[in-house]
């Protein structure tokens, strides 16, 4: 079913030029395209770009036809029925509905924290659902982002060391490299200073943002996030989602949020209200 659309973020000129911030030094990978394609060729790529969308290949993040049962004989339960759902990127889509209705079973299945019984979830055009352990593995650590409603940081470990956990695992910068990445994430969420600091010697909401940078460290194209701001009080909720907004809106990252906040779900671009496993109509 379609979901509610309430605005849609402006997109950067690919002619804008760079800001000079710690925040540039997140994503130095990212390009945008030189020269305007012809007229036909134009035409042609709208016309396979609508069919990709309808497949949910054109999406940085797509799902098409989710259906998951949990548990089994008399307890089995049907949680999700049918979902349909695209990222859009640089925008920010808030999942809500009452507790039980699917909301954050469909996040992980989004995440590929777990796999339907029916249906395809796509990351970067690809289908994922009955993909290897390892192909999932491997996308969910290029692709995916993960902010859950506790921070899950180490409390041995600095805030700096915790950023640089995902980039470790993924192998593929040096030590000064990964550090120097670390820094930049730190002071893009406010926090470069207390960069050394353990995670225990920070508060709530400053936990709340290292782990925000720590799901930014291998530049994911997608922040998947289960009620960011559940266990922050008024101010630090905003200062968390402000945060999210900014890295949509300026970074160009797909930010799908489930929360059970409406003031923060209406300063969203998307809302998609669920009910009984379903998107509602808008």
């Amino acid at each position: 079913m379609r979901a509610q659309s309430r605005r849609v973020a402006t997109q950067p000129q690919a002619n804008a030029p760079a800001k000079n911030s710690a925040a540039d030094t997140m994503f130095p990978s990212k390009k945008t395209a030189a020269n305007a394609p012809a007229d036909k060729a134009a035409a042609a790529a709208s016309a396979d770009a609508s069919a990709a969308s309808a497949s949910g290949a054109a999406s940085v993040l797509a799902c098409r036809g989710l259906v998951r049962f949990l548990g089994r004989d008399e307890n089995r339960t049907h949680v999700l029925r049918g979902v349909d759902f695209d990222a859009a990127a640089g925008q920010t889509h808030a999942v809500v509905g009452p507790s039980g209705c699917g909301k954050s079973s469909l996040l992980y299945l989004l995440g590929l924290l777990d796999r339907p019984d029916e249906g395809e979830v796509f990351i970067a055009g690809k289908p994922m659902a009955r993909a290897s352990d390892d192909a999932r593995t491997a996308a969910r650590n290029a692709h995916l982002g993960f902010v859950f409603q506790f921070h899950f940081l180490l409390p041995e470990f600095t805030a700096a060391e915790n950023v640089i956990l995902p980039m470790r695992k993924r192998g593929e910068l040096g030590e000064g490299a990964m550090n120097k990445r670390a820094l930049a994430l730190l002071e893009a969420v406010g926090l470069g200073e207390k960069a050394g600091r353990l995670a225990t010697h920070l508060s709530g909401g400053e936990q709340q943002r290292v782990a925000i940078a720590r799901s930014l460290a291998n530049e994911p194209p997608v922040i998947l996030a289960d009620e960011p701001t559940g266990n922050l009080d008024a101010k630090n909720s905003a200062i968390v989602f402000d945060l999210l907004a900014r890295l949509a809106r300026e970074h160009g990252i797909a930010v799908v949020m489930v929360t059970h906040n409406p003031e923060l779900a209406n300063r969203c671009d998307r809302v998609l209200r669920m009910l009984d496993g379903q998107f509602l109509k808008s």
